[in-house]
């Protein structure tokens, strides 16, 4: 039946189906469903509900501290006697194909080590200051990887693939946990002036939803470039954001509702949210000056200083419930990241001058403040590099066994793990995969990495692909 339209009488309306009725009605459902997500401290798990882990977690926040571009661990944390004895010399063990292919002779380290904490763990002294953490460290020695150029090695590092276009580990963290604070994003980049190479698909959210994509964070003052509002009263953009929403919702009643959308509606929302939350988190003025001190932030090195204050937020970030942060590292003119094919000494000693103290300092104030043992601080490259010289004072680089180390989060502290052999080339005892340190990251935020999925492509997707063991003599 057709009724005669009341305006003119010249057009009838259509009856609408019960199809049709539901399609556009959803528009209203959405719209109760995005009221109730507002509402929600776990609003950074939007647009998918999260699941609940799979049991009690040890952490409830990473922050991972990024070395770019390889640290030499017979430089750092891994010494070598041996590698000392036979500077100079022609390298004793055959060598893999390298990146630049311009191997020199045998290479030592130009940096004495010293014991430290109860532990006696050997550190070089490019780090006398994370030294003094020793007895919280559980320090890796025989991390491996399949890539030994930078972009694959990052990639396969923050994802899980050496090709770009997979979900970073800071994406699946917030996938699985989403957000404890509604006010900001649930993984956040604090960029210190360096992007890795591969670039800003290192942080990707891959084929998860936009909402679990990292935000960045410049190391200055605004941290955002559109932090501060264009309109004068709050009201005017509390305007803006309800004909949004209008037009996002006809959206719906006209195309059904899309995941994409939904998370472009997150995201909206959060920015608002924002730009009251970012100045407070980024203004330090109420931190102590024993608190700044202890970060380095009176250091002389002006790099040490802003690092210091990338570290420094991290902690107010922890504070603040978010998941995963990760901390990139200053540009310093004159020196590669981490990258010594020349000039070590100087690469390596300004690159640990800036980075020591601040990350020290972050790791004591966790501590006093209770924070560590929540907390999972992770500090890894890509790969670590040669103990045979590139050209005569470089070092090339070489994914067959390199450093990391690991703190609070329910790791034990005070403990060496694996070994490489005489030169500190190979990894020989308890070789690590990436996949297993993404496994185990997993495992300590409360989730069987086997489980975290998503489906895509016709197939469920992980972190760790079909690989992956869980390192349980890590934990505490």
């Amino acid at each position: 039946m057709k009724d005669s339209c009341a305006h003119c009488g010249r057009f009838t309306q259509t009856p609408v189906t019960r199809r049709e009725w539901l399609q556009q009605a959803s528009a209203g459902f959405g719209a109760v469903a995005l009221a109730s997500l507002l509402g929600d401290r776990a609003y950074g798990a939007a647009p998918s509900a999260a699941p609940l882990p799979h049991f009690a977690p040890r952490a409830r926040s990473v922050i991972f501290l990024y070395m770019d571009g390889g640290v030499a661990q017979m430089d750092s944390f891994d010494p070598k006697p041996q590698l000392t004895a036979d500077s100079g010399k022609p390298f004793a063990m055959k060598m893999e194909p390298t990146q630049f292919d311009n191997n020199g002779n045998t290479l030592g380290s130009p940096w004495a080590f010293n014991h430290y904490g109860e532990c006696g763990l050997e550190v070089s002294d490019l780090f006398p200051y994370v030294g003094q953490c020793a007895d919280d460290l559980l320090v890796v020695r025989s991390m491996v990887s399949k890539f030994s150029e930078h972009n694959a090695a990052n990639y396969f590092l923050h994802t899980g693939h050496g090709l770009q276009g997979r979900p970073s580990m800071g994406a699946w963290t917030t996938y699985g946990l989403g957000s404890e604070n509604k006010d900001l994003p649930g993984y956040i980049v604090l960029d210190g002036g360096l992007i890795p190479s591969g670039g800003a698909d290192n942080f990707s959210s891959g084929f998860l939803p936009a909402a679990y994509q990292a935000s960045f964070f410049r190391n200055s003052d605004p941290a955002l470039a559109n932090v501060q509002p264009l309109e004068a009263i709050p009201a005017a953009q509390r305007s803006k954001l309800e004909a949004m929403h209008g037009l996002d919702a006809a959206a719906w009643a006209q195309h059904g509702r899309d995941d994409q959308l939904e998370a472009a509606i997150a995201n909206y929302e959060l920015a608002w949210r924002m730009q009251s939350a970012v100045p407070e988190l980024t203004s330090i003025e109420g931190e102590t000056e024993a608190t700044k001190k202890l970060y380095g932030m009176e250091a002389e090195f002006e790099h040490t200083r802003s690092y210091g204050r990338q570290c420094l937020i991290a902690r107010r970030l922890v504070e603040r419930g978010v998941r995963f942060i990760e901390l990139t590292c200053p540009a310093i003119n004159g020196v590669d990241r981490w990258d010594a094919h020349g000039g070590l000494r100087k690469n390596h000693s300004e690159n640990a001058l800036a980075v020591d103290q601040p990350i020290a300092g972050l790791l004591t104030d966790l501590k006093s403040r209770g924070l560590l043992e929540s907390t999972l601080v992770v500090w890894a490259g890509e790969f670590g590099r040669t103990p045979f010289a590139q050209g005569n004072d470089g070092r090339d680089h070489n994914p067959f066994g390199f450093t990391i180390w690991l703190a609070g989060g329910g790791v034990k502290g005070g403990m060496t793990y694996g070994a490489t052999d005489e030169y500190g080339y190979k990894a020989v005892e308890n070789k690590v995969e990436m996949h297993d340190l993404h496994a185990t990251m997993l495992h300590l935020l409360g989730f069987d990495h086997t489980q975290l999925t998503y489906r895509y492509s016709g197939r469920d997707m992980r972190l760790t692909d079909v690989h992956g063991h869980v390192m349980h003599d890590w934990f505490a």
